[in-house]
């Protein structure tokens, strides 16, 4: 009985977070590999890059989430001297989530690769997948159970034939995805992407039993993503996410702009203001802005929430943080190599 409400608690909360502690990120423009693995090396003007990610939610309430991603991912091969050129991406991924009185956690260490198929000098197919090794935990000696009320108050020495200790459970997950993109001037990239994790639907449960096991379904998800410059120093880029999982759905759509303040034309270091706001149907408002300087961007975005939880957390959803390195390759004389025949847009 414990067991069964355990679960059901459990589920209620991180039905609130979306599909059973998936990694959710408000920013998912700047987490590129969580969305899809076709997007490994998929980078309009560089040859690598490195990203951080932290969000904190719920942070008003008893059981706040703090969620971590570490990535990188590069391009392999290709040449770049030529109008029509293909390649290889590689890419790895750290991610953790924890939460909750008994820190139920998750670490993701996932790998991808994906390749780059340019069809004449206007558009791409991208075709990836990944494979990643899941840790979940949950300690018991966090927690609190009925049999432990006294009547008065709660003896946490009392015995309550549950487990004790630190549970855990290892489990592979595989996925894939594709993208198709699309960029007929210097004015103009369009990305339209599908993908989906899970695909293996792997089980997982702290009891090592099939009684208590978790069948977890696949998962998913479609993204459209475009830049558009509409003249010399603003660059619009809406975008859109979309994902389901057992019945559950997360729907995210907004805009970006990005204000050019210094670019290489002029010899400078080139310098973009970004702001923009989002929203997640039914459940918040997302404001986001950041600063590019050079090969770094950071960002940060707030989530105010909308839905019922309104109340409890005083509209508070989240503080989300990103910064990213990106980079092109140089060649034996410390020269930056030419660029792909995409858009630049600084």
């Amino acid at each position: 009985m414990i067991r069964t409400l355990i679960t059901t608690v459990i589920a209620s909360v991180l039905g609130c977070q979306v599909y059973a502690q998936s990694i959710h990120l408000s920013q998912f423009y700047n987490a590129p590999m969580l969305i899809t693995p076709a997007n490994t090396g998929l980078m309009p003007e560089n040859d690598f890059r490195l990203g951080l990610n932290y969000r904190n939610q719920w942070a008003a309430l008893p059981v706040p989430y703090n969620t971590f991603s570490g990535w990188g991912d590069f391009k392999i091969g290709g040449n770049k001297e030529r109008e029509r050129t293909n390649w290889l991406g590689l890419g790895f991924a750290i991610y953790n989530d924890k939460a909750g009185d008994g820190q139920l956690a998750l670490t993701q260490l996932q790998a991808s690769i994906a390749y780059h198929l340019q069809m004449g000098t206007s558009s791409m197919i991208s075709v990836g997948g990944s494979f990643a090794r899941i840790n979940r935990s949950l300690d018991f000696n966090r927690l609190i159970f009925d049999n432990q009320w006294t009547g008065i108050s709660f003896n946490t020495n009392l015995q309550t034939g549950e487990p004790v200790g630190i549970l855990r459970d290892n489990y592979n997950t595989v996925g894939a995805g594709i993208n198709f993109a699309y960029f007929p001037n210097e004015s103009l990239y369009l990305k339209i992407g599908a993908g989906a994790v899970n695909i293996n639907r792997p089980v997982e449960s702290f009891y090592n039993n099939n009684t208590d096991a978790n069948i977890i379904k696949m998962r998913p998800s479609a993204t459209v993503d475009a830049f558009i410059r509409t003249g010399d120093v603003f660059i619009v880029n809406p975008s859109a996410y979309y994902t389901t999982q057992s019945g559950a759905a997360e729907v995210i759509a907004g805009t970006l702009i990005r204000t050019i303040l210094s670019s290489t034309n002029n010899g400078g270091t080139p310098i973009e203001l970004i702001f923009g706001g989002f929203y997640r149907v039914g459940d918040a408002i997302i404001g986001a802005a950041g600063l590019q300087v050079g090969n770094i961007q950071f960002m940060a975005s707030y989530d105010a929430t909308l839905s019922g939880l309104g109340p409890y957390n005083n509209s508070y959803g989240a503080l989300e943080f990103s910064l990213i390195y990106q980079g092109q390759y140089r060649n034996s004389n410390g020269k930056v190599k030419s660029s792909y025949s995409c858009p630049r847009f600084n």
